[in-house]
Protein backbone atom coordinates (compact mmCIF):
# COMPACT_ATOMS: atom_id res chain seq x y z
CA UNK A 1 0.00 0.00 0.00
CA UNK A 2 1.70 3.03 -1.43
CA UNK A 3 1.03 6.84 1.01
CA UNK A 4 0.33 9.83 -0.88
CA UNK A 5 3.30 12.45 -0.84
CA UNK A 6 2.70 14.97 2.00
CA UNK A 7 2.69 18.58 1.55
CA UNK A 8 5.81 18.83 3.60
CA UNK A 9 8.03 16.50 1.29
CA UNK A 10 10.70 18.51 -0.76
CA UNK A 11 9.56 18.52 -4.43
CA UNK A 12 11.06 16.65 -6.87
CA UNK A 13 13.24 18.72 -8.87
CA UNK A 14 15.38 16.22 -10.69
CA UNK A 15 16.46 17.43 -14.21
CA UNK A 16 14.55 16.18 -17.31
CA UNK A 17 16.10 12.94 -18.97
CA UNK A 18 18.41 14.33 -21.89
CA UNK A 19 17.58 13.48 -25.66
CA UNK A 20 20.07 11.37 -26.84
CA UNK A 21 22.65 13.49 -29.01
CA UNK A 22 21.75 13.76 -32.38
CA UNK A 23 24.02 12.05 -35.03
CA UNK A 24 26.48 13.86 -37.42
CA UNK A 25 25.33 13.44 -40.67
CA UNK A 26 28.12 13.71 -43.00
CA UNK A 27 25.60 14.04 -46.36
CA UNK A 28 25.14 17.82 -46.71
CA UNK A 29 29.45 18.09 -46.25
CA UNK A 30 29.41 15.37 -49.44
CA UNK A 31 26.96 17.25 -51.67
CA UNK A 32 29.21 20.53 -50.50
CA UNK A 33 32.20 18.93 -51.95
CA UNK A 34 31.61 18.40 -55.51
CA UNK A 35 30.76 22.33 -55.96
CA UNK A 36 33.54 23.45 -54.10
CA UNK A 37 36.29 21.34 -56.14
CA UNK A 38 34.52 22.93 -59.05
CA UNK A 39 35.12 26.51 -58.16
CA UNK A 40 38.38 25.48 -57.16
CA UNK A 41 39.66 23.86 -60.01
CA UNK A 42 38.06 26.61 -62.40
CA UNK A 43 39.22 29.96 -60.29
CA UNK A 44 41.48 29.12 -57.95
CA UNK A 45 44.23 26.90 -59.77
CA UNK A 46 44.26 29.15 -62.91
CA UNK A 47 45.15 32.31 -59.89
CA UNK A 48 47.18 30.42 -57.83
CA UNK A 49 49.16 28.95 -61.19
CA UNK A 50 49.47 32.99 -62.29
CA UNK A 51 51.01 33.68 -58.74
CA UNK A 52 53.13 30.81 -59.07
CA UNK A 53 54.44 31.80 -62.29
CA UNK A 54 54.77 35.45 -61.80
CA UNK A 55 57.59 34.32 -59.13
CA UNK A 56 59.52 32.50 -61.61
CA UNK A 57 63.40 33.64 -62.78
CA UNK A 58 66.30 32.26 -64.59
CA UNK A 59 68.01 30.96 -61.14
CA UNK A 60 64.57 29.80 -59.52
CA UNK A 61 61.67 32.03 -57.63
CA UNK A 62 62.45 35.28 -56.19
CA UNK A 63 60.63 38.62 -56.09
CA UNK A 64 63.31 40.13 -59.25
CA UNK A 65 59.99 40.34 -61.88
CA UNK A 66 57.73 42.20 -59.82
CA UNK A 67 60.41 44.89 -58.83
CA UNK A 68 61.55 44.83 -63.06
CA UNK A 69 57.63 44.98 -64.05
CA UNK A 70 55.89 47.47 -60.66
CA UNK A 71 59.07 49.51 -61.32
CA UNK A 72 58.77 50.02 -65.23
CA UNK A 73 56.97 53.06 -67.15
CA UNK A 74 55.14 51.04 -69.14
CA UNK A 75 53.74 49.59 -66.05
CA UNK A 76 52.73 53.24 -64.42
CA UNK A 77 51.84 54.47 -67.93
CA UNK A 78 49.17 51.66 -68.64
CA UNK A 79 48.10 51.73 -64.93
CA UNK A 80 47.23 54.94 -65.16
CA UNK A 81 45.36 54.62 -68.94
CA UNK A 82 43.67 51.65 -67.38
CA UNK A 83 41.83 53.68 -64.55
CA UNK A 84 41.39 56.98 -66.30
CA UNK A 85 39.55 54.91 -69.08
CA UNK A 86 37.49 53.47 -66.94
CA UNK A 87 36.59 56.28 -64.55
CA UNK A 88 35.68 58.45 -67.78
CA UNK A 89 33.69 55.75 -69.32
CA UNK A 90 31.81 54.69 -66.05
CA UNK A 91 30.88 58.67 -65.72
CA UNK A 92 29.85 58.87 -68.43
CA UNK A 93 27.30 55.85 -68.52
CA UNK A 94 26.14 57.00 -65.36
CA UNK A 95 25.07 60.27 -66.60
CA UNK A 96 23.73 58.96 -70.14
CA UNK A 97 22.30 55.84 -68.51
CA UNK A 98 20.84 58.04 -65.95
CA UNK A 99 18.82 60.50 -68.93
CA UNK A 100 18.16 57.44 -70.83
CA UNK A 101 15.87 56.03 -67.99
CA UNK A 102 14.25 59.45 -67.09
CA UNK A 103 12.94 59.62 -70.56
CA UNK A 104 11.79 55.64 -71.04
CA UNK A 105 10.26 56.33 -67.36
CA UNK A 106 8.60 59.71 -67.45
CA UNK A 107 8.59 60.60 -70.94
CA UNK A 108 6.15 58.39 -72.93
CA UNK A 109 6.30 58.78 -76.47
CA UNK A 110 6.19 56.11 -79.28
CA UNK A 111 8.30 53.63 -79.71
CA UNK A 112 9.40 53.85 -76.20
CA UNK A 113 8.93 49.61 -75.74
CA UNK A 114 11.16 49.55 -78.66
CA UNK A 115 13.88 52.26 -77.95
CA UNK A 116 14.21 49.88 -74.20
CA UNK A 117 14.12 46.18 -76.28
CA UNK A 118 17.04 47.56 -78.71
CA UNK A 119 18.85 49.11 -75.46
CA UNK A 120 18.33 45.08 -73.58
CA UNK A 121 19.61 43.83 -77.03
CA UNK A 122 23.15 45.88 -76.85
CA UNK A 123 23.75 43.79 -73.65
CA UNK A 124 23.34 40.47 -75.91
CA UNK A 125 25.92 41.71 -78.62
CA UNK A 126 29.87 40.70 -78.25
CA UNK A 127 31.99 44.21 -77.73
CA UNK A 128 33.66 44.23 -80.95
CA UNK A 129 30.64 44.57 -83.15
CA UNK A 130 30.28 47.94 -81.35
CA UNK A 131 34.31 48.61 -82.43
CA UNK A 132 33.23 47.82 -85.83
CA UNK A 133 30.51 49.86 -85.96
CA UNK A 134 32.83 53.07 -84.64
CA UNK A 135 35.20 51.73 -87.08
CA UNK A 136 32.35 52.16 -90.28
CA UNK A 137 31.53 55.33 -89.09
CA UNK A 138 34.40 57.47 -87.73
CA UNK A 139 37.04 55.42 -89.46
CA UNK A 140 40.04 57.45 -91.22
CA UNK A 141 37.73 55.53 -94.20
CA UNK A 142 34.53 55.34 -92.19
CA UNK A 143 31.18 56.98 -93.76
CA UNK A 144 31.07 60.23 -91.48
CA UNK A 145 34.67 61.09 -93.15
CA UNK A 146 33.83 59.97 -96.46
CA UNK A 147 30.37 62.27 -96.30
CA UNK A 148 32.47 65.17 -94.79
CA UNK A 149 35.16 64.55 -97.50
CA UNK A 150 32.34 64.95 -100.01
CA UNK A 151 31.01 68.46 -98.81
CA UNK A 152 34.16 70.27 -98.42
CA UNK A 153 36.47 68.56 -100.35
CA UNK A 154 38.85 67.50 -97.37
CA UNK A 155 42.02 65.33 -98.73
CA UNK A 156 42.60 64.45 -95.33
CA UNK A 157 39.97 62.53 -92.83
CA UNK A 158 38.85 65.29 -90.71
CA UNK A 159 37.62 63.03 -87.85
CA UNK A 160 40.62 60.84 -86.27
CA UNK A 161 39.60 60.16 -82.46
CA UNK A 162 39.06 56.28 -83.14
CA UNK A 163 42.79 55.32 -81.68
CA UNK A 164 42.85 57.78 -79.38
CA UNK A 165 41.54 57.17 -75.39
CA UNK A 166 38.51 59.21 -76.32
CA UNK A 167 37.60 56.34 -79.15
CA UNK A 168 38.12 53.86 -76.62
CA UNK A 169 35.97 55.43 -73.71
CA UNK A 170 32.76 56.63 -75.80
CA UNK A 171 32.91 53.05 -77.70
CA UNK A 172 32.70 51.95 -73.85
CA UNK A 173 29.94 54.18 -73.03
CA UNK A 174 27.76 53.02 -75.96
CA UNK A 175 28.11 49.51 -75.11
CA UNK A 176 27.93 49.86 -71.14
CA UNK A 177 25.36 52.23 -70.76
CA UNK A 178 22.33 49.60 -70.73
CA UNK A 179 24.60 48.03 -67.50
CA UNK A 180 22.77 51.46 -65.74
CA UNK A 181 19.59 52.22 -67.22
CA UNK A 182 18.24 48.49 -66.55
CA UNK A 183 18.51 48.49 -62.50
CA UNK A 184 17.40 52.80 -62.64
CA UNK A 185 14.60 51.84 -64.72
CA UNK A 186 14.05 48.86 -62.05
CA UNK A 187 14.33 51.38 -59.07
CA UNK A 188 12.13 54.09 -60.82
CA UNK A 189 9.73 51.08 -61.60
CA UNK A 190 9.07 50.43 -57.93
CA UNK A 191 8.69 54.29 -56.92
CA UNK A 192 4.51 55.13 -55.90
CA UNK A 193 3.50 57.30 -58.23
CA UNK A 194 1.47 59.46 -55.47
CA UNK A 195 4.87 60.71 -54.69
CA UNK A 196 5.27 62.01 -57.92
CA UNK A 197 1.24 63.02 -57.68
CA UNK A 198 1.73 65.10 -54.58
CA UNK A 199 4.85 66.73 -55.65
CA UNK A 200 3.17 68.33 -58.71
CA UNK A 201 -0.09 69.06 -56.44
CA UNK A 202 2.05 71.39 -53.98
CA UNK A 203 3.90 73.26 -56.73
CA UNK A 204 7.27 71.65 -57.49
CA UNK A 205 8.34 72.00 -61.12
CA UNK A 206 9.19 69.51 -62.73
CA UNK A 207 13.55 69.76 -62.44
CA UNK A 208 12.83 70.22 -58.30
CA UNK A 209 10.51 66.57 -58.39
CA UNK A 210 13.46 65.36 -60.43
CA UNK A 211 15.88 66.54 -57.84
CA UNK A 212 14.33 65.95 -54.58
CA UNK A 213 11.57 63.21 -55.28
CA UNK A 214 13.21 61.32 -58.45
CA UNK A 215 17.14 61.11 -58.19
CA UNK A 216 17.21 60.01 -54.43
CA UNK A 217 15.22 56.89 -55.39
CA UNK A 218 17.85 56.07 -58.28
CA UNK A 219 21.17 56.70 -56.23
CA UNK A 220 21.66 52.75 -54.84
CA UNK A 221 20.97 51.78 -58.40
CA UNK A 222 23.22 53.89 -59.68
CA UNK A 223 25.77 53.13 -57.19
CA UNK A 224 25.79 49.25 -57.93
CA UNK A 225 25.32 50.03 -61.85
CA UNK A 226 28.07 52.41 -61.84
CA UNK A 227 30.17 49.78 -59.72
CA UNK A 228 29.25 46.95 -62.56
CA UNK A 229 30.26 48.79 -64.70
CA UNK A 230 33.70 50.28 -63.27
CA UNK A 231 34.58 46.21 -63.03
CA UNK A 232 33.69 45.86 -66.42
CA UNK A 233 35.43 48.86 -67.99
CA UNK A 234 38.82 48.25 -65.91
CA UNK A 235 39.01 44.56 -67.64
CA UNK A 236 37.82 45.51 -71.21
CA UNK A 237 40.12 44.02 -73.46
CA UNK A 238 38.07 43.72 -76.84
CA UNK A 239 37.27 47.67 -76.98
CA UNK A 240 40.91 48.53 -76.72
CA UNK A 241 42.22 46.28 -78.84
CA UNK A 242 39.43 47.06 -81.72
CA UNK A 243 39.50 50.40 -81.52
CA UNK A 244 42.24 51.86 -79.71
CA UNK A 245 45.26 49.98 -80.99
CA UNK A 246 48.64 50.17 -80.43
CA UNK A 247 47.51 53.88 -79.42
CA UNK A 248 46.02 52.94 -76.07
CA UNK A 249 47.55 50.33 -73.67
CA UNK A 250 45.96 49.61 -71.22
CA UNK A 251 46.92 46.55 -68.31
CA UNK A 252 44.85 43.99 -70.48
CA UNK A 253 46.91 45.03 -73.64
CA UNK A 254 50.14 45.14 -71.39
CA UNK A 255 49.42 41.83 -70.70
CA UNK A 256 48.07 40.20 -73.79
CA UNK A 257 51.71 41.96 -75.63
CA UNK A 258 54.15 40.49 -72.45
CA UNK A 259 52.10 36.92 -72.60
CA UNK A 260 51.72 36.54 -76.48
CA UNK A 261 53.68 39.11 -78.37
CA UNK A 262 56.63 38.63 -76.52
CA UNK A 263 56.25 35.59 -74.48
CA UNK A 264 57.01 37.20 -71.34
CA UNK A 265 54.91 34.67 -69.27
CA UNK A 266 56.54 35.87 -65.96
CA UNK A 267 56.39 39.44 -66.56
CA UNK A 268 52.11 38.99 -67.77
CA UNK A 269 51.88 36.70 -65.00
CA UNK A 270 52.74 39.89 -62.52
CA UNK A 271 50.34 42.16 -64.88
CA UNK A 272 47.72 40.04 -64.77
CA UNK A 273 48.65 39.41 -60.74
CA UNK A 274 47.48 43.70 -60.54
CA UNK A 275 44.68 43.02 -62.19
CA UNK A 276 43.15 40.39 -60.00
CA UNK A 277 43.82 42.25 -57.53
CA UNK A 278 41.81 44.89 -58.82
CA UNK A 279 38.87 43.20 -59.95
CA UNK A 280 38.46 41.35 -56.44
CA UNK A 281 38.81 45.08 -54.57
CA UNK A 282 36.11 46.33 -57.14
CA UNK A 283 33.95 43.29 -57.06
CA UNK A 284 34.17 43.19 -53.22
CA UNK A 285 32.89 47.06 -53.26
CA UNK A 286 30.01 46.21 -55.48
CA UNK A 287 28.67 43.26 -53.20
CA UNK A 288 28.65 45.56 -51.16
CA UNK A 289 26.52 48.34 -52.74
CA UNK A 290 24.15 46.02 -53.91
CA UNK A 291 23.95 44.22 -49.89
CA UNK A 292 24.03 47.83 -48.14
CA UNK A 293 21.51 49.59 -50.74
CA UNK A 294 19.99 47.22 -53.39
CA UNK A 295 18.88 44.35 -51.52
CA UNK A 296 18.37 45.10 -47.72
CA UNK A 297 14.15 46.18 -47.86
CA UNK A 298 13.60 50.12 -47.65
CA UNK A 299 12.73 50.88 -43.55
CA UNK A 300 15.84 48.71 -42.37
Amino acid sequence: MTTAPSVLDPPDVSPPPKDPAPRRSWLPILWTLPPVLVVLGVAGYPILRVLTESTQTPTGRGTEVWSSVLGSEAFREALWRTVSIAVCATAGCLVLGTFLAIVLAFVPFPGSGLVGRLIDTILTLPSFLITLAFTFLYGTAGAVNALIAELTGATTPVIDFLTTPLGVILAEITYFTPFVVRPVLAAFAQMPREQLDVAASLGASPWRVLRQVVLPEAWPALAAGGSLVLLLTLNEFGIVLFTGAKGVITLPALIYTRGIVTFDLPGAAVLASVQVLLSLSLYLVYRFVFARFIARPKGD
